[in-house]
């Protein structure tokens, strides 16, 4: 089976610290730096934390009977190991820089600084080249990988001073080495805290949060998001949602979900499940729109061109009227799509009936009320008060069976 992007970066990490071990045994020896065989035993830790990641990467994408949500927490549980690792590269620093005691070969170290130089430039390539394609695939243990191999840019940094100290006899190694320590653990801390958070499913990022939320409320059906829950495992997001749907056929509130799911995997990057909830809208009023003409008590003929709309608020119950409004038409002097715009705007206004004097089956502002579930009704009433009338007795019936869909 062939790799994916992750599982060759991470093969490729293991390469490269495999490399810098060997490129500081043998710098180690000829300078007969102590501190840059220490710095090598670092380099082998870092091989083995790569190891972890590239073996943390492999088991993540099994799933099993036991295991239906799969493995993904695996990476995250390697960035907690990787941080320990993080945390023994700093006490490895202080044992080394501070306490250990060198018997450098003077003549040597212009080659061992030279050589420190240049595993400084590979582990700084390198850092950022993981770096960069673990954001851009979303793996947590490849950014942490690097962040890890970053840390052995700077401990070598402090061999440098150490090597630098011996030419001149100058002790800048110990006040480097606080300051690469501070950095090593406040890297280490950051790690070990993420992974800590997403161990413990806690909730996604608000970025990712917030670009979900858009994502549902994008669709004119939706009337509520009573809940909305989200978590990483691993490079992947799992999100649940409790949502209020203005339909009244369960297959279509099916399909709407659908829809809703393909939005959410598309607007934020690695999702492996989405799950939503919904259960149509119970509503205890209704709110009818009526295209009216410039006298405001004639039913229009026109539905985009309309200069005013009545809206009005029933109570489904005793059908009396809670609220009504004449609106002016803002879209009725548009050159074109004026009837799509009106539909559009008709929904921001939480129509769910819209009286028209004619249908509008196979037309652009059916398919959007339709496709928002609300009910068109073409009546042949001509004044406002007559539809009024039959709305409060209730006796709308006969013009629904009129209904354009």
């Amino acid at each position: 089976m062939a790799m994916d992007q992750s599982e060759k970066i991470g093969l490729f990490s293991v390469g490269i610290n495999s490399s810098l071990v060997l490129i500081k045994v043998i710098l180690a020896y000829i300078s007969g730096s102590i501190a840059l065989l220490a710095d090598a035993i670092h380099s082998l830790s870092d091989v083995i934390s790569s190891a972890t990641v590239l073996a943390g990467i492999k088991i993540s994408k099994r799933k099993s009977s036991r295991f239906p949500y799969g493995l993904f927490k695996v990476e995250n549980l390697v960035c907690l190991i990787s941080s320990l690792f993080i945390f023994f590269a700093g006490y490895e620093i202080v044992q080394t820089v501070l306490f250990r005691e060198e018997s450098l070969k003077p003549e040597f170290l212009p080659y061992a600084m030279a050589g420190v130089l240049v595993t400084m430039a590979i582990t700084f390539v390198f850092s950022r080249y993981e770096l960069r394609e673990g954001k851009k695939i979303g793996s947590p243990s490849l950014i942490a990988d690097a962040q890890h191999i970053r840390t052995d840019m700077f401990s070598s940094a402090v061999i440098l001073c150490g090597l630098l100290g011996g030419l001149f006899h100058w002790p800048l190694d110990k006040v480097a080495a606080l300051v690469v320590v501070v950095l090593v653990f406040k890297s280490g801390v950051t790690i070990f805290l993420d992974a800590i958070r997403v161990l413990l499913d806690a909730s996604l990022d608000f970025e990712s949060m917030d670009k979900v939320k858009s994502a549902i409320l994008s669709h004119p059906q939706v009337t509520a998001i009573h809940s909305l829950r989200g978590r990483n495992s691993g490079r992947f997001k799992f999100i649940e949602a409790d949502i209020g749907l203005r339909v009244r056929e369960l297959e279509r509130a099916h399909h709407v979900s659908q829809q809703i799911e393909a939005e959410i995997s598309k607007s934020v990057p690695n999702v492996d499940r989405v799950l939503i909830h919904y259960e149509p809208e119970k509503k205890e009023t209704r709110v009818y729109a009526i295209p009216l003409e410039e006298d405001k008590v004639s039913l229009s003929n026109h539905f985009g061109e309309a200069p005013y709309y009545y809206i009005v608020q029933v109570r489904e119950k005793d059908r009396s009227i809670i609220e009504e409004r004449i609106l002016t038409n803002p879209y009725k002097d548009e050159e074109k799509g004026k009837g799509l715009k009106v539909s559009k705007w008709l929904l921001q206004q939480s129509v769910d009936t819209v009286y028209n004097s004619k249908s509008l089956e196979g037309k652009g502002p059916g398919y959007v009320l339709s496709d928002a579930d609300v009910e068109i009704v073409v009546t042949e009433r001509k004044r406002l008060a007559n539809i009024l009338q039959e709305l409060q007795n209730g006796s709308e019936k006969e013009d629904q069976n009129a209904r354009a869909g």
